[in-house]
């Protein structure tokens, strides 16, 4: 067993509310603010000890020697410091770390880049936080790494520890389709709640379009599918986030790109 995996960790590196032992210790290395905080939460399900890093610098440093006491590397491939590619290219001069490789870049040069340098597997952007499991269980399978195990359930005496979201006067519970609008609650639909949820966990940073449709919908997104928007539109509606209100977030739309909610806005023009 790895001496540096001790607990599993939530929230880039907070311990969760029942503490468990950690089986598979992953470095996720991507500059995206709202793809390492939705992983961090989805693997801590699966007892891993998540470390996330945005730089490459950083991965660097933590992967130099071989006693880094990670069975996993997930790496994107364009980040600040130095690409993936770099950081892949200086590892395997002396690490045979199981590598994941990810990207919004889908040529077939890159994928072929990224494979002739060491890659084990290769995912490209958005993809499924579920599909990416299943493919780190099969590279580590393949590699002879440790099984990634689901965490068993808490126990029915165990008192719940649910997570709560705040941005300004707009609360969310993790299991709840009600939300608290400053003294008010309203009731979201189930996809206009997971959808609330993504967006108020990466407040103050863009999700694209695609990444939303994947994790909010369930789905690829097509060019004429217009869904997503109008639960963005429902939820401004519902919820008040069009910036006219004090205290409140505004949801915003970047043109052709995605979406973000702002920091609390100030008093009304």
């Amino acid at each position: 067993m790895n001496p540096h995996r001790t607990l599993a960790r939530t929230k880039d590196g907070a311990p969760p509310g029942n503490i468990r032992t950690a089986t598979t210790s992953v470095l996720l290395v991507d500059d995206d603010v709202g793809i390492r905080q939705l992983l961090t939460e989805y693997l801590a399900g699966e007892m891993i000890q998540l470390q996330t890093v945005q730089d490459g610098w950083i991965a660097h440093e933590l992967l130099r020697t071989p006693d880094h006491g990670f069975d996993l590397l997930l790496l994107d491939v364009m980040l600040p410091g130095q690409s993936g590619f770099d950081i892949l290219q200086r590892l395997r001069r002396n690490s045979a770390l199981p590598v994941i490789m990810t990207t919004g870049r889908a040529s077939e040069a890159d994928r072929i880049t990224g494979l002739e340098l060491g890659a084990d597997d290769y995912l490209p952007k958005p993809f499924s936080p579920r599909e990416l499991l299943a493919r780190m269980r099969a590279v580590l399978r393949r590699n002879g790494g440790p099984a990634i195990q689901k965490a068993p359930s808490p126990s029915p005496d165990a008192a719940p520890t649910p997570d709560v979201f705040q941005v300004g006067g707009l609360i969310s519970t993790r299991d709840s389709l009600e939300v608290r609008v400053g003294p008010s609650i309203v009731r979201l639909t189930d996809v206009e709640a997971r959808l609330l949820k993504i967006l108020m966990r990466s407040a103050g940073h863009m999700i694209g379009r695609e990444q939303l449709t994947l994790w909010a919908l369930g789905r690829k997104h097509q060019p004429q599918d217009r869904s997503l928007d109008t639960h963005v539109s429902n939820l401004r509606r519902k919820l008040g986030l069009t910036g006219n209100t004090l205290g409140l977030p505004m949801l915003r739309s970047v043109r052709g790109l995605g979406y973000l909610l702002t920091a609390t806005c100030g008093a009304p023009a």
